[in-house]
């Protein structure tokens, strides 16, 4: 059992009074008396829950107003699901209060599951599942991924990460330096093609089911560059490959999607140069959101991956002269030299 808070006790009772006619509805016969248990939480506000009676799965969403809004996650797993992407169906919903009810795709994500030996196999299946969604006309009403967006992500990195976790202050010189190696990324990233992105596409928010993957967390879907979910797939929070693996990875993407009449460089080098700096922008964002969710909102275990993001960092300005700056920068602020663990 697991203990009731007010939140879940007003989850539990809604879910109680809707579960005749769901069941109705579904045409799964009788009701079965079910028990609710703990399913996931992440780096928001959400939490899951799986309500189990028999055989039978459910997913509750918990997505308390006015820190979460669930109709961006209904709206986009609508979209997704025309593209053919396996996602769960939102199979009862209370917006105003933040519940939803949604198919179970499983216990066990990429992460969980994921080697060296069935990489290649899942990686397929969710490069497979990228291009069709990929393929979606952007006449949703998406945000765009703009330069404004952009530019917020990036303060992260010295508004939370520079600030609270270490504690040191940009000079003038250090300022001009930031702004321009933050200049040579937004360039970058707004100059390559425009497909849907998800934005969190990592093995962590990817199911092993059937069909496979099941994808969740997709509910800050924007339009924007074409290198960024492939590049977070393949360098992600929370795993890292070698350099030379991801870089074959790319290659296989990349002649996929151009099969698939996706618009990428028509040469890989520019394509992998794409993901590089997108990948930097990414790993800045997310460090400094890794600080902010723990100095805020005192969850300090995400900090221990900051040490993977700065590697991805290391690795991407050693092999790209236009982020020798931020190199640079970066040495002089943490007081390491380019390699060495955070």
């Amino acid at each position: 059992m697991i203990d009731h808070d007010v939140r879940l006790q007003r989850l539990s009772a809604w879910f109680d009074r809707l579960l005749p006619a769901l069941f109705a509805s579904q045409g799964w016969g009788d009701v079965i008396p079910g028990e609710l248990t703990p399913a996931s939480s992440d780096a928001s506000f959400r939490r899951y829950f799986r309500w189990q009676g028999g055989e039978r799965t459910l997913i509750l969403m918990d997505a308390p107003p006015p820190q979460e809004d669930c109709r961006p996650f209904v709206k986009i797993a609508g979209l997704l699901a025309t593209a053919g992407v396996h996602v769960p169906r939102v199979l009862a919903s209370d917006l105003e209060e933040g519940f939803l009810v949604l198919d179970d795709l499983g216990r066990q994500t990429y992460l969980e599951v994921i080697d060296t030996q069935n990489a290649d196999r899942l990686f397929d299946d969710a490069v497979r599942a990228l291009l069709a969604f990929q393929r979606l006309p952007q006449d949703a009403g998406l945000p765009a991924y703009d330069e404004a967006l952009l530019r917020r992500e990036l303060q992260l990195f010295p508004d939370w990460y520079l600030a609270c976790e270490l504690q040191v202050s940009l000079s003038v010189a250090q300022q001009a330096a930031w702004e321009r190696s933050c200049r040579v990324l937004i360039d970058s990233a707004l100059a390559q093609p425009r497909v849907l992105v998800h934005r969190d596409y990592m093995p962590r928010n990817l199911m092993l089911s059937e069909p496979n993957p099941g994808v969740l967390d997709f509910q800050d879907a924007v339009y924007g560059p074409v290198s960024y979910d492939i590049t977070c797939l393949f360098k992600d929070a929370f795993l890292s490959w070698p350099l030379d693996r991801v870089d074959a990875w790319l290659e296989r993407y990349w002649l996929r999607a151009r099969e698939t009449g996706i618009a990428v460089p028509e040469r890989f080098a520019d394509f992998l140069r794409d993901c590089d700096l997108m990948g930097v922008q990414r790993h800045l964002k997310v460090i400094g959101i890794f600080a902010r969710i723990c100095h805020r909102d005192g969850k300090p275990r995400y900090l221990g991956d900051v040490p993977r993001f700065f590697a991805y960092i290391d690795a991407v300005t050693a092999r790209r002269p236009e982020l020798a700056e931020l190199r640079e920068l970066l040495e002089e602020l943490s007081g390491r030299p380019a390699g060495c663990s955070a």
